[in-house]
């Protein structure tokens, strides 16, 4: 996966300690499996930054969380961060998924282990830092933020993804990672 990538560090006048950022996510495929790009539009109080990528093999949900999980690691302080998204399985998997995943060990509620772990992962350990508000949208509608992030992960398909190494989960044994304290029975 290739990432175009500029860090960000914004303050606003309302909370000096805890900058606010408005983050517009998506991801696109051409196929499913197939390329893919994700784009992310970030919105603070010094100005904007557009982060992109793609990968020359990777799927939608892939690329949905990557967009996630990138725009939450380019803040580089913590920060109270509104992020919109059009991805059902993204705001059904943060908000209602996760917890039963943890508690069962990243196993689904058919008891298979869970799909792109890595990222589900990755975007927990970006929470531990930022105060996010999950805000889902229609895709395709007239929200301005999310068909401009549509727009530029269509078009980070072919001007990154397609020549980009893929992005696919890695195999069960290198997703073998510590046990989460959430995981631990009773939590």
């Amino acid at each position: 996966m290739e990432l175009v990538r500029s860090k960000i560090m914004g303050t606003s006048s309302a909370s000096p300690e805890r900058p606010y950022v408005i983050a517009y996510t998506d991801g696109a495929c051409a196929g499913n499996p197939g390329p893919g790009g994700w784009a992310a539009i970030l919105r603070f109080a010094a100005g904007e930054v557009v982060l992109r990528g793609g990968a020359s093999d990777t799927t939608n949900n892939r690329m949905e969380l990557r967009a996630a999980v990138e725009a939450l690691r380019a803040l580089e302080q913590p920060c109270v961060v509104h992020l919109h998204t059009d991805s059902e399985y993204l705001r059904l998997g943060i908000t209602e998924w996760l917890p039963r995943w943890r508690r069962d060990g990243w196993r689904s509620a058919g008891r298979r282990p869970v799909k792109n772990r890595d990222l589900w992962r990755a975007l927990l350990a970006t929470l531990e830092l930022h105060d996010v508000q999950w805000h889902w949208v229609k895709g395709h509608a007239d929200d301005p933020g999310n068909v401009r992030a549509d727009l530029l992960a269509r078009s980070a398909i072919e001007e990154i993804g397609r020549q980009a190494p893929p992005d696919h989960e890695p195999l069960d044994e290198q997703l073998a990672l510590p046990l989460d304290p959430g995981a631990a029975a009773g939590a």
